[in-house]
């Protein structure tokens, strides 16, 4: 089933994906993808997760909007195998994704302060992790959006460290590190559910806020600038050490 759904969506990655003007400009090296890998060091109990460029990985940011609605998000995403309530959500359908991103606009980790300066929501445009479900979504060029849900829905669960927002979005806090032309992130066995088989992808891509039209995601993607497997296989696995 989750292999129809990907391949679904990568059908419609490819026969529908239009350049949006604003994603035009971020489409360079730095978001050409030439490697990934998942590594778990058994020594710190932990999965480290990185990606490769052809550019130098984190060096390119979105340029602001000055408001939510339509505020450019760039990122790299790994795309996995893994479930739902392995990383804190209620059981849902989609695709569990860990999204590296950088937006200027907004700060939507109210419990970090990635910029170290005691203000907690002024720091969005720093490269930091999220968890996310995407879902096929054919109201936007690239084909994907984060799922959505009603804010009345008492079934959905989100973890404690979620931004608030009616989207399968956490933001876990987990430190990213851009160095040269990767960008990696370190997290803890025991915050995804102590998973360390699982397949995955990597993605580089354009998203975009939406407040005001109703017909449109909360966060959909308008452009995807690489994916790896080149037909959104997820055919990597997880290295041990």
């Amino acid at each position: 089933m989750k292999h129809t759904i990907l391949t679904l969506i990568f059908i419609i990655l490819t026969s529908t994906l239009t350049a949006c003007e604003e994603c035009k400009k971020y489409n360079d090296d730095n978001f050409k993808i030439i490697d990934v890998l998942v590594m778990h060091d058994q020594s710190i109990a932990s999965t480290i997760w990185k990606i490769n460029v052809k550019g130098k990985a984190g060096a390119t940011t979105p340029t602001p909007a000055g408001q939510l609605h339509g505020a450019p998000v760039l990122g790299y995403v790994f795309p996995t195998t893994l479930k739902s309530t392995d990383v804190g959500f209620s059981t849902t359908e989609g695709i569990v994704a860990l999204a590296l991103t950088s937006h200027p606009d907004f700060d939507d980790t109210p419990l970090w302060d990635e910029n170290n300066d005691s203000a907690y929501d002024n720091d969005g445009i720093i490269w930091h992790p999220h968890w996310v479900i995407l879902h096929k979504d054919k109201r936007v060029d690239g084909g994907l959006s984060v799922k959505q849900f009603n804010k009345d829905d008492k079934t959905v669960i989100l973890p404690p460290t979620n931004p608030g927002m009616p989207m399968y979005m956490d933001s876990p806090g987990f430190q990213v590190i851009t160095k040269g032309n990767s960008i990696k992130v370190v997290i803890p066995d025991y915050r995804m559910n102590h998973q360390t088989d699982f397949k995955f992808d990597a993605v580089s891509a354009y998203m975009q806020v939406n407040t005001e039209v109703k017909d449109k995601p909360m966060l959909g993607v308008y452009k995807v600038y690489s994916v790896l497997s080149t037909d959104l296989s997820l055919p990597y696995s997880v290295q041990s050490k």
